[in-house]
């Protein structure tokens, strides 16, 4: 199936074989879409061997290290982008920062950096990719944001994490009332605990008998709906936070 051919998709936090940006890579070159992906403290040869596989799916790829954390790195990452491959129609907002603090290790550095990669940098990255589907008067895009099921229930220790995650559902569906006009949608998923390689064998063990469906929530999952997501059949949704956590109950 090539249900993206003719789409050039750009993928933040595609640091590691494991994650769920490389998942969605591989998902989105099967179907056909170009890849242009991001990364940041990679493995030193990773990013290279990452692009000839996803380049061995008969597709262009590019990618580029940056820090999302920089204000100008939205604007930098779009333009290297365009002149690699071509003008983005896809956005995928994958890259997170996350530390594991509670109330009383809390600080203002510590919100400062979530802020700064989980909320800004997303939402830079999505209204310059909007501004630029108007510029160009392309009449349709996809936006696909990484949520983290913060408004399922608490996880505990990771207040600065969920307050910048809970932004992001925030801003995708009030931003996906702005651009609905220019034909562009914007949604977001929450994968739920997704085994990407942080878990230790003793989480996972917890972790297991608590998804009704069975298994561990794996990268494939996450992008198997992002391909759906960015394709012409998801045209009528918008503004919507998809959880896809294969019935995971919370305590």
């Amino acid at each position: 199936m090539e249900r993206l051919k003719g789409n050039v998709a750009v993928i933040t936090g595609v640091s590691h074989k494991k994650g769920i940006g490389a998942a969605i890579a591989r998902a989105f070159a099967k179907e056909g879409a170009d890849v242009f992906f991001a990364h940041w403290q990679a493995e030193k040869e990773w990013p290279d061997s990452f692009q000839a596989e996803i380049e061995g799916y008969g597709v262009r790829c590019g990618g580029m290290s940056i820090d999302l954390a920089d204000p100008e790195a939205p604007r930098q990452l779009l333009d290297k982008a365009a002149l690699a491959i071509g003008a983005p129609t896809i956005l995928v907002n994958n890259a997170a920062y996350s530390t594991r603090e509670g109330f009383e290790l809390l600080d203002a550095a510590t919100m400062d950096a979530h802020y700064a990669v989980n909320v800004r940098a997303t939402c830079l990255l999505s209204v310059e990719f909007a501004r630029r589907i108007k510029q160009d008067h392309r009449e349709t895009g996809r936006i696909i944001n990484l949520t983290s099921g913060q408004g399922q229930g608490p996880m505990l220790g990771e207040l600065a994490y969920v307050a910048s995650k809970g932004a992001i559902s925030a801003f995708t569906l009030t931003l996906s009332a702005e651009v609905a006009p220019l034909g562009i949608t914007v949604n977001a998923i929450n994968p739920g605990p997704t085994d990407t390689g942080w878990m230790s064998p003793a989480l996972e063990e917890e972790l297991v008998p608590r998804f009704l469906l069975g298994r561990m929530g794996q990268p494939e999952d996450a992008a198997r709906l992002a391909v759906f997501l960015a394709s012409e059949e998801a045209q009528w949704i918008t503004g919507q936070v998809i959880n896809s956590e294969g019935a995971f109950l919370r305590r």
